[in-house]
């Protein structure tokens, strides 16, 4: 079902991968002065992770699991990269960053980004990981594939959708000042967190018809716990709360991560994003 030697070297040369990643980005920030550069890394990171997986893995696990898998993490990362660089592209050092610069130097970055960002994407990748040695699949696995498949691109569909919505809104002076809560985001605060979400659980899904894979899960798990915990639903909705009037109104009417029908109540000045 598994090579474990396979898989210990896949997770070790993903691990050796992700950290020389972290490298490049921590220089590509120290040489232009933008350390957020790894924002727009962050997608892509996974794209390398899946690449040196299928690499590494040469000679194991099923072929056509290893191409979708390979192909729809690319897909994503690659994506949600381009989507990122090009929305920052222009801007001043996102505050992030110049507030951790402050008294520590970059240290800071390495220390309290990187790091914690480059085993999260090592962590949250498992799947992945084990799904490129996995071999000797059923018609059950290849069910599962299916499923799994059709859950990844629900995900990146609906974040696609709802990154472009909000970068048309935010086009349109306009709306200036007006809260965002059409298309998909009337039906939740954070369309875009939910795909990402949707996605990962479809990679995880790909994969659980083995118990390697069953217990590679986590990864996906994970990455749910820190979109709507720790570093995205929650950290956006502070820093909206106490800087965008009108947004409490925009939160009682709108689910804050499941799409789901809003609540009757008026628009309010406030942007959810």
């Amino acid at each position: 079902m598994v090579s474990w030697s396979a898989l210990l070297v896949v997770l070790g040369g993903s691990l050796v991968a992700v950290a020389l990643l972290m490298a490049v980005a921590f220089l590509i920030g120290k040489a232009t002065g933008k350390y957020s550069v790894i924002d727009a890394i962050w997608g892509p990171g996974f794209v390398v992770v899946a690449a040196a997986s299928f690499l590494l893995s040469l000679g194991h696990g099923d072929t056509l699991q290893r191409l979708a898998l390979l192909l729809a993490i690319a897909i994503w990362g690659l994506r949600l990269g381009g989507y990122i660089l090009l929305r920052n592209h222009g801007l001043p050092e996102d505050p992030r960053y110049t507030e951790m610069l402050e008294g520590a130097g970059p240290s800071a970055i390495v220390r309290k980004v990187q790091v914690p960002q480059g085993l999260a994407m090592w962590f949250v990748s498992l799947p992945v990981q084990v799904g490129m040695v996995l071999e000797n699949p059923g018609t059950f696995a290849r069910i599962v594939l299916v499923v799994g498949l059709l859950a990844w691109a629900t995900g990146v569909g609906f974040e696609a959708i709802g990154d472009a919505q909000l970068a048309a809104f935010k086009k349109d002076p306009a709306n200036k000042g007006t809260v965002m809560d059409r298309g998909l985001w009337r039906f939740t605060r954070h369309p875009n967190y939910f795909g990402d979400a949707c996605q990962w659980w479809g990679i995880g899904l790909t994969v659980v018809w083995a118990w390697p894979g069953l217990v590679a899960f986590v990864g996906p798990l994970a990455m749910t716990y820190l979109i709507v915990a720790k570093t995205g639903k929650a950290l956006t909705e502070k820093r909206m709360s106490s800087s965008k009037p009108g947004y409490a109104e925009y939160v009682a009417r709108t689910s804050g991560f499941l799409p789901l029908p809003p609540k009757k109540g008026p628009v309010t000045a406030g942007e959810p994003r």
